[in-house]
Formats: C-alpha cells, structure tokens, sequence
C-alpha cells in the first residue's frame, strides 16, 4: 500500500530507473518482501518508468495538471493529463484549484475535477486537495465531498511540497467523507494520505483508523495508499530487525 515517488526538479531517467528497481524489489537481501503499489513521477518520466516496470505489479503514476500549484488553463492540463496517459500512466494524480475554491467557486473547481476525469480514459483519478492551503477542517470536508461527486476514484491530502501535508485529523475528515458518500451512493473511494509519513510506527497508527472508519475492505493497494517514500526505509529497517534483533542505519538503503 505504499507509492514511491521523484518529484524532483533534478530527476533523470537514471534516477527515476533505479527508483522503479527499488519498487520492484525494495531490498536486494530481502527477495521475499512485495513490490510497492505504484511509482509516481512527473508526465514526462512516465515512459522510462513504464518500460523499468514492465512485466511487474507496480502501477506508473503520473502528477498532471501543473503540479503541484495547479495554476494554468484547464486546457493545458487537459492536454498533459491525455499525454500522460497516452505515454502509458495507471493513474493521474491532480491538484485542485486552490485559490478559486477558497474564493467559493466551487463548480469551477468540480468542472474541472469532472473534465480531468473524463481525459483519463481507462487511468484512475487521485484529486490532491492540497490540504495545507485549506486552512479549516470543514473546507477539507467539503473539498473531499466535491471531489468525489466530481469524480474522483481517490481522494489525496497533500502535494508533499506545502507543509503541513497529511496528519491523523485531516486523514479521518477524508476517511469519514468516503464512509459517508460509500453509505450514499454504494460506490468505494480510494485514499491517499501524502506527505510527513516518515515511520512505521506512524503508518500503523494510520492503518488502525482506516479499518476503525471504512472497515477492513479498505485495507488493500486498491483503495488506500501511502504517499511516502522515506517511509519505505524505515519499514525496511524494522523488517530487518525483527529478523536480526539488530537496527541497521539508514546509511544501508538507498534513498532512491
């Protein structure tokens, strides 16, 4: 349930490579453990990871729609998003309209969510509410409740780029948005706190509300995610003291 991710202005396709090996096989003395869920890059290393993953479970996904502000025309971000999914990305993470959704232009927002959706063919949706910028918990309420009406198959905290990204209240505002319009319309939304998730101690405390909120179901690559990557280091380094009784440094993974 965990997304690698490069969002990096300095990424190459080295780099995004070798962090597509690592999501594959997160640990080389470690053969037995499971791929991640999805490696997440920009539009234009969706190619080279694609071609990296061929033949494994792990999904590309693409940030689209001028991320992470999300500040350019609708048709500029419709035509990155097609792009994006023509060079062959699972999944389109979008960023909302911030600012016009602060100044209560909701439709623009939800049009836009709608339309973005409609570019992504087969690709599922992850909407970023950007939830740092939306100052209160009731407007990340009401952006979850936008989103999902909108279309979207998952619901996202955080760019990772504004601080702060995702926390346990704003999670369970999400989770509980998703119980709710589950209850409502009958139909399953994905979840995907982003951002501040750095150890599994936190992550468990994560995994224990989904299950307390939506119920076990959820708990499955399919409906939530973790948007962390340095949380992947650390899971690595409890796996490997549970099987040697001894912490290694972090100086013995890769970061990338």
């Amino acid at each position: 349930m965990l997304d690698l991710t490069t969002l990096d202005a300095k990424d190459t396709d080295g780099k995004v490579k070798q962090l597509c090996r690592k999501a594959i096989r997160p640990h080389d003395s470690l053969p037995d453990l499971p791929s991640v869920a999805a490696v997440c890059v920009y539009p234009n290393f969706v190619s080279t990871a694609k071609e990296a993953l061929s033949g494994s479970s792990v999904k590309v996904a693409a940030v689209a729609t001028a991320f992470p502000s999300g500040m350019s025309t609708l048709k500029v971000k419709l035509r990155e998003t097609k792009w994006a999914v023509n060079q062959g990305a699972d999944e389109i993470d979008m960023v909302i309209s911030r600012g016009k959704f602060l100044a209560g232009e909701y439709d623009f927002v939800s049009d836009e969510i709608a339309a973005v959706k409609e570019e992504c063919g087969p690709a599922h949706l992850k909407v970023i509410l950007e939830t740092g910028e939306l100052s209160t918990l009731d407007n990340i309420r009401k952006a979850s409740d936008l989103a999902m009406e909108a279309g979207a198959d998952f619901i996202k905290t955080s760019t990772g780029k504004i601080q702060p990204a995702a926390t346990l209240p704003v999670t369970l505002v999400m989770l509980e948005a998703i119980r709710d319009f589950y209850y409502r319309t009958g139909k399953k939304i994905g979840m995907k706190p982003a951002g501040g998730i750095a150890t599994a101690k936190l992550a468990l405390q994560y995994l224990v509300m989904v299950r307390e909120t939506l119920g076990q179901e959820w708990l499955s690559p399919d409906w939530f995610r973790f948007g962390a990557s340095v949380l992947a280091n650390d899971l690595l380094r409890q796996i490997v003291k549970e099987q040697t009784g001894v912490y290694q440094s972090f100086d013995y993974f890769t970061k990338d």
